[in-house]
C-alpha cells in the first residue's frame, strides 16, 4: 500500500514496497520528477503534516484496489490516444518505461533497482527491444 510518509522528498523519490518479490517488507526508491512530488504535497499537504502544521494519517495516497487502478489506468491510456493493444494497460505503461530509461541512456543496474528486478538479467529485456538505441550506442563506441 502506497501511503503519503512513503514520498522522500529530499531524495526526490517515492518509495514503493515491491509485491513482485512475493514478499512483503521489501521496499525500492523510484526517481520522480520535482513537478509529481509538488502535486502530491498539494494535494495531500504531506510537508505541512511533517512540520506539525496538520495531522495526516497513515493513509493510502491512492485508496484503490487493484482491478480500480487497472481500469483507472486504461481509461486515461485510451483518452490519451494509445492505441488498442497490450501496450495499453499497466503492464504496458511499466514495459514503456523499462524502453523510455534505457533509450534515455539510464544505466540498467539503477533502471533493475527502479524496477525492482532480482537480477539485470530480467532488465536486459528492456535493452534487447531498442534497434535503433543498440545501433546509435555501437556508433558512439567507435568515434
Amino acid at each position: 500500500m502506497q501511503v503519503v510518509t512513503s514520498i522522500d522528498f529530499a531524495g526526490q523519490a517515492i518509495v514503493f514496497e515491491t509485491l513482485k518479490k512475493r514478499k512483503t517488507g521489501i521496499y525500492r526508491a523510484v526517481p520522480v520528477p520535482d513537478t509529481l512530488l509538488d502535486a502530491l504535497n498539494m494535494t495531500h499537504g504531506i510537508l505541512d503534516a511533517r512540520r506539525g502544521k496538520k495531522k495526516i494519517p497513515r493513509l493510502p495516497i491512492w485508496a484503490w484496489c487493484r482491478k480500480t487502478a487497472w481500469v483507472k489506468v486504461t481509461a486515461i491510456m485510451k483518452a490519451a490516444g494509445i492505441q488498442d493493444g497490450p501496450h495499453r494497460s499497466p503492464k504496458g505503461l511499466r514495459h514503456g518505461y523499462g524502453v523510455t530509461a534505457i533509450s534515455k541512456g539510464v544505466p540498467i543496474n539503477m533502471l533493475s533497482k527502479w524496477m525492482g528486478h532480482a537480477s539485470l538479467e530480467v532488465t536486459a529485456i528492456y535493452a534487447n527491444a531498442l534497434g535503433e538505441e543498440q545501433r546509435s550506442i555501437a556508433a558512439r563506441m567507435w568515434e
